[in-house]
């Protein structure tokens, strides 16, 4: 994988063009929209990656950073968290950081179930607590 930031300083995420990537590709491209496929139920490492690329502490709760530039994929986003258990709110639309918030002892034990740990004593402050 390749790693680098756009801009705006995102963190953008990349890999060299394989032929196995195009279902998925296909799977998540309508017509110029990027969005999730209807289905998608996000696995434990799905959202320990997200947790790792856009996650955030926020006091009591947690939220994962979802794409400013990518306003169509939120509610199909929220509606596949809330697949695994995990029932998010949208927030941040208006301010530029747009995220799906996760608040309550029990959706953040779920979300913890599925991230695990953090992966180092650093990643710990911006991991979510119960």
């Amino acid at each position: 994988p390749r790693l680098g930031s756009t801009d705006e300083g995102s963190t953008v995420v990349g890999t060299a063009a394989a032929a196995q990537l195009v279902p998925l590709a296909e799977a998540w491209t309508r017509g110029a929209m990027k969005l999730p496929p209807l289905s998608w139920v996000p696995g434990s490492r799905a959202v320990r990656a997200w947790a790792l690329a856009a996650g955030e502490a926020d006091g009591d709760r947690y939220v994962l950073g979802l794409d400013p530039h990518c306003a169509e994929s939120y509610a199909g986003l929220a509606t596949s968290l809330m697949r695994t258990g995990v029932a998010p709110t949208l927030v941040g639309t208006r301010g530029g950081r747009p995220g799906l918030r996760v608040a309550g002892h029990r959706r953040l034990v779920r979300l913890l179930e599925m991230i695990g740990d953090p992966p180092n004593r650093a990643a710990a402050d911006s991991w979510p607590r119960v």
